[in-house]
């Protein structure tokens, strides 16, 4: 009887060996070692987070933020993430990021939360950047302190911009970092009228309506607590995404990242 416990224990040896073997030599070397891949990327040092995704009927976004995006990565230092949800703005992410480009607006559509609005705010208040473009100065209407952080919103009972056309861009502020080395412009766009707000702005740049024959603001920056913002009524369509427009919002960007802006 031991002889034959010895000799059934020696053939479950054998066999578990056997099969052991057989299951190491189906075995990647990664699947015993597994490889770490190679280095992560480093990170770019200027990180711009798009928000986009909603807009007046009349100005069509998604054609528009492919353009502004890939002008934003035409400054080397860009990192350009796109996100179609305003409502990712009550995301403690927002914190990876040094800059918030606002290519929305919310027209007819419920904006983002109460805890979105005060994330944004807090955001730009610690040191963040704030980047407005075209319409977003309508955005967020039922928040009457988004004044505070865009300087200038849209009046719904003022004209609202001239007929759509051709029209010359000045320069206001030679000196100011985003405006160095930039020349006056031609564009074909819509000249904002319809601005309004108390908040102390600079102008950097202006035109003159050729309806009430007045200057107005084409772009202009403030600062609101530690961050920057940056807010052009530019940009109503592809073509208005001209290669000086697309300088301005980019030049735009990286001051209000705190980076020395590059043309």
């Amino acid at each position: 009887m031991k002889t034959k416990l010895i000799l059934a224990v020696s053939v479950a040896l054998v066999v578990a060996w056997a099969v052991s073997t057989a299951t190491a030599a189906e075995q990647k070397p990664s699947d015993v070692y597994p490889y770490p891949g190679p280095p992560a990327a480093a990170s770019k040092p200027l990180q711009v987070l798009l928000v986009t995704g909603c807009d007046y009927p009349g100005h069509k976004w998604p054609l528009t933020t492919p353009v502004l995006a890939q002008g934003l990565r035409e400054d080397p230092r860009a990192d350009v993430r796109v996100v179609e949800d305003a409502h990712f703005l009550d995301s403690a992410a927002l914190d990876r990021y040094q800059v918030v480009v606002l290519h929305y607006m919310n027209w007819k559509t419920p904006g983002p939360s109460e805890a979105a609005r005060a994330n944004l705010k807090r955001f730009v208040e610690n040191g963040g950047g704030l980047v407005m473009v075209h319409f977003a100065c309508g955005a967020f209407m039922e928040w009457p302190e988004f004044v505070n952080l865009a300087g200038r919103v849209w009046n719904p009972k003022l004209r609202g911009h001239d007929p759509r056309g051709p029209f010359k861009v000045e320069i206001a502020q030679p000196d100011h970092p985003i405006m160095k080395g930039l020349q006056a412009f031609e564009t074909d766009d819509e000249l904002y009228t319809c601005l309004e707000g108390n908040a102390p702005i600079e102008v950097l740049a202006k035109a003159t309506s050729k309806v009430d024959q007045k200057d107005h603001p084409m772009a202009f920056v403030l600062n609101v607590g530690k961050g920057r913002v940056f807010h052009s009524p530019l940009g109503h369509d592809v073509k208005a995404f001209n290669p000086t427009a697309l300088e301005l919002f980019r030049r735009g960007t990286a001051w209000a990242a705190g980076k020395p802006p590059v043309p």
